[in-house]
């Protein structure tokens, strides 16, 4: 079932900067949903469009229904420095005013889910940069969300770390069919996690491109990941 659709979308920021241009997709409930383009081309600014945190200048985003939870991370962590990792994973049931021991439980079973089940106690300065995503990821799962908007989240990554990263979300997006739209510069990354990869055009951003790539498990190493790769790869280049 269709999630939401943007038709026709359109923005442009008040220092001239035509960021979005007939910006058109659907995006389907329980998808993972990839944006991938060159920088400046407007996929940030289409995840903040679909939050809510700015409005399109022309055009519509349409809900099937009640807007869903949303979930939002970010490519840095924007963690609360003076806060513990509970706390920061806790901070958007405490906006909500769920009881704290509610609140608590749903936040460390949000960090368990991520591995940090022993750093619940500590702070930003104590943790890895790895480590500080994954906080940020709980922040965002603790909510429950039904769509979760990440906008390049594992750029600053190394390498190994990032694929471990890809690994949970994946699972993680499936356990809770969370629908997930993705931004990434990564083909490699777009390829490895998305049902469907869009590749937009350089600014002002369109949709160029709609790869669909075969469901169920996925190996780095296996010729179906290979064969995604290369056709992800083929309609990057023809967009730039």
């Amino acid at each position: 079932m269709t999630l939401l659709t943007l038709n026709h979308v359109g923005k442009r920021f008040d220092n001239g900067t035509e960021a979005l241009s007939d910006l058109s997709f659907h995006v389907s409930s329980g998808e993972f949903l990839s944006l991938l383009g060159p920088s400046g081309c407007g996929k940030s600014t289409a995840l903040r469009l679909i939050a809510g945190l700015i409005a399109p200048d022309h055009g519509e985003i349409a809900w099937t229904g009640a807007r869903p939870e949303l979930g939002f991370v970010f490519q840095e962590p924007t963690l609360m420095p003076w806060a513990n990792a509970l706390t920061n994973a806790r901070l958007p049931l405490d906006l909500k005013k769920l009881p704290r021991a509610e609140a608590d439980a749903r936040a460390e079973a949000a960090l368990a889910r991520m591995g940090l089940q022993d750093f619940a106690r500590a702070y930003p300065r104590e943790l890895s940069g790895g480590m500080k995503m994954r906080v940020s990821i709980a922040r965002a799962l603790a909510a429950s969300p039904g769509l979760l908007l990440m906008d390049e989240p594992f750029a600053a990554l190394d390498e190994p770390t990032r694929e471990a990263l890809n690994d949970d979300l994946k699972r993680l997006a499936r356990e809770d069919r969370i629908t997930v739209i993705f931004v990434t510069h990564s083909v490699m990354e777009a390829s490895y996690l998305s049902d469907r990869v869009l590749v937009m055009s350089p600014r002002p951003g369109r949709i160029k491109a709609e790869i669909a790539l075969p469901p169920g498990p996925r190996d780095r190493l296996s010729i179906g990941f290979s064969d995604g790769l290369r056709r992800v790869t083929g309609a990057l280049l023809e967009t730039a």
